[in-house]
């Protein structure tokens, strides 16, 4: 065993280091006596920073021109086109296999670490009102399983071993389940178990596809001896040639379903606006923040590159349910502003539902619809700008979450038609939540304009160039339409979304903050510097990466090139 240097801290144990150094500061936590609340607080605020510090010697050091076609394995910390990599053996199993901690980054991963480690430090600020929520729940509960859930968080996406990822996604689903169903609202327990089921469900698929590939991998191809079956994802990326034919692409779809639930993609996508509406404004942040890109991040990592043929397969199906999700997300959150009827289940009476937290949620769905049809496309515009569409989207809907806690904290409720003429008590508040609604729903100029324009760019070019097994050129899909024209087809109706998220966004914006001002809100106060220091971050990166994305393109680029040449769609040359 060598020595240990900074440099190693910095470099080979620098992930490690922050995925793990949250689980710490949540044990730390839990040693702290109970009511001492000011102590949990700066101790779940240093600890969260110290992995959004650490992001800059990670950015520092990354090189987004190694991809495992151009990479010299033999430099420092880099293997299988991976930097920062640890890679032992974790668990021994048998014939000389074995379960190992490897972890790394590459450029499709790199600002999803990024994202978590900045939306969790907010977060745990956003979180520093505890005592005006209202709840006799305790604060260490809250703050430990936080953190222990950012550990989950950080290690989805440092994971190099199909069986590691595995652990470090079924480790987020306990801190979640209790953070909505202790802290939430009303119906928390509801939406915390249909949260719950609905994802350990999909978990469950996915263990069984995991496994499908461990013993379909390695020695059983007989001209490479001594090969041994592994879920180490750049090996089972290698042999995706054995990957091949209708089990497969049920595997395929089984991934997907996994996935698919955590995006969440239509028709899988219902447990999410209970989970928000309930969930405690922090959690909702980080629910839609950085959860919900772990779908499109787990088909990106796993399903494409060990799956390519079933990718193809599938793609018009994943085209589908992107359109889909992108129109119907669009309607129900335009559905909230002119009120949905329902029937409260403890009292039977009825009611119109006019929820600014609940359109939110549902602007969620249709703009993860965005990330499927690029993902869908697999062109280079078309994953760059699914990728960059996770990032703008993180933070982009998490600062609207944070403003819809600020107006929930001081009303105590989130009607669209309660308020009115809010500009005049909360100018500082109105302005960023103008800019806000601005970048979500894609103002050139605002980080939300080029990504989604990457997707619809992407996702246009894709169809020509397909041979079905018959040898017929450009056959039909679902024997409707061709290929050539369906996805062009669907990008085009697709961008109707757009035009829904404009209406149901400044409509919202007209009903809350304009006309007459209400007159139980005489007193109510503009935005406080705590809440300030958590909006202001995610503005600036709005703007800046609205005018200037070329730095994240550079970082996302080379990777995702080197993906879509591992996928190879029959369109892209």
């Amino acid at each position: 065993m060598g020595e240990f240097s900074l440099g190693d801290l910095a470099g080979k144990y620098l992930l490690t280091t922050m995925t793990f150094v949250p689980l710490l500061g949540a044990l730390l936590i839990m040693l702290v006596p109970r009511g001492q609340n000011s102590a949990m607080k700066w101790i779940a605020v240093i600890i969260s920073a110290i992995p959004l510090l650490l992001c800059w010697p990670l950015l520092k050091g990354f090189d987004a021109s190694i991809t495992p076609k151009t990479a010299d394995d033999a430099a420092r910390f880099v293997q299988y086109g991976f930097q920062f990599v640890t890679n032992s053996e974790w668990i021994p199993l048998f014939k000389g296999s074995s379960i190992r901690y490897a972890v790394g980054v590459d450029g499709i991963s790199v600002t999803m670490i990024v994202l978590t480690a900045l939306l969790s430090f907010i977060c745990i600020v956003a979180s520093w009102g505890f005592e005006h929520w209202h709840t006799s729940k305790g604060l260490k509960g809250y703050l430990a399983l936080f953190l222990l859930l950012e550990t989950g968080m950080m290690g989805v996406f440092i994971s190099l071993d199909f069986f590691l990822f595995y652990v470090f996604w079924e480790l987020m689903l306990l801190p979640m389940y209790f953070l909505i169903g202790i802290w939430g609202g009303p119906r928390r327990e509801y939406a915390a178990i249909k949260f719950f089921l609905y994802t350990l469900a999909g978990s469950v698929l996915m263990l069984i596809v995991m496994l499908a590939l461990f013993f379909a991998s390695g020695d059983v191809d007989p001209a490479t001896p001594g090969v041994q079956h592994t879920f180490m994802l750049p090996e089972l990326m290698k042999q995706s040639n054995l990957f091949t034919g209708t089990p497969w692409l049920l595997a395929f779809i089984g991934l997907y379903i996994g996935f698919a639930i955590k995006i969440p993609a239509f028709p899988f996508h219902t447990w999410l606006p209970d989970a928000h509406v309930e969930a405690p404004t922090p959690i909702s942040v980080i629910l839609a923040g950085v959860l919900l890109k772990m779908g499109t991040y787990g088909i990106m990592r796993i399903c494409y590159p060990i799956l390519p043929e079933a990718a193809f397969r599938f793609s018009p199906v994943m085209m589908l349910f992107g359109f889909i999700g992108i129109v119907y997300g669009a309607l129900c959150a335009m559905a909230q502003i002119r009120g949905v009827p329902r029937v409260n289940p403890q009292t039977g009476e009825q009611f119109i539902e006019r929820d600014l937290k609940k359109m939110v949620a549902y602007s969620s769905v249709s703009h993860m619809g965005f990330c499927m049809i690029g993902l869908a496309a697999c062109t280079p515009a078309g994953m760059a700008g699914c990728l960059l569409q996770m990032w703008n989207h993180g933070v982009i809907t998490g600062m609207l979450f944070l403003i819809v806690g600020v107006v929930y904290d001081r009303a105590h409720h989130r009607n669209i038609d309660g308020f009115g003429g809010l500009w005049d008590k909360m100018p500082v508040y109105g302005g960023i939540t103008a800019l806000a609604f601005m970048a979500s729903l894609g103002l050139p100029g605002l980080s939300g304009f080029i990504g989604e324009a990457l997707c619809f760019m992407g996702a246009y070019q894709a169809g020509p160039n397909v041979v079905d097994e018959m040898g017929v050129k450009d056959p039909p899909v679902f024997n409707l339409i061709r290929f050539s024209v369906y996805y062009k087809l669907l990008t085009a109706i697709s961008v109707s979304g757009v035009v829904f998220g404009a209406g149901y966004f400044l409509w919202s914006y007209q009903k809350v903050f304009l006309g007459k001002l209400n007159p139980k809100y005489a007193e109510i106060t503009d935005v406080n510097p705590r809440e300030q220091f958590t909006l202001w971050p995610l503005l600036l990166l709005v703007v800046v990466f609205g005018i200037y994305p070329k730095p994240l393109l550079d970082l996302i680029v080379p990777s995702v090139n080197y993906l879509v040449g591992q996928v190879g769609m029959p369109w892209v040359k």
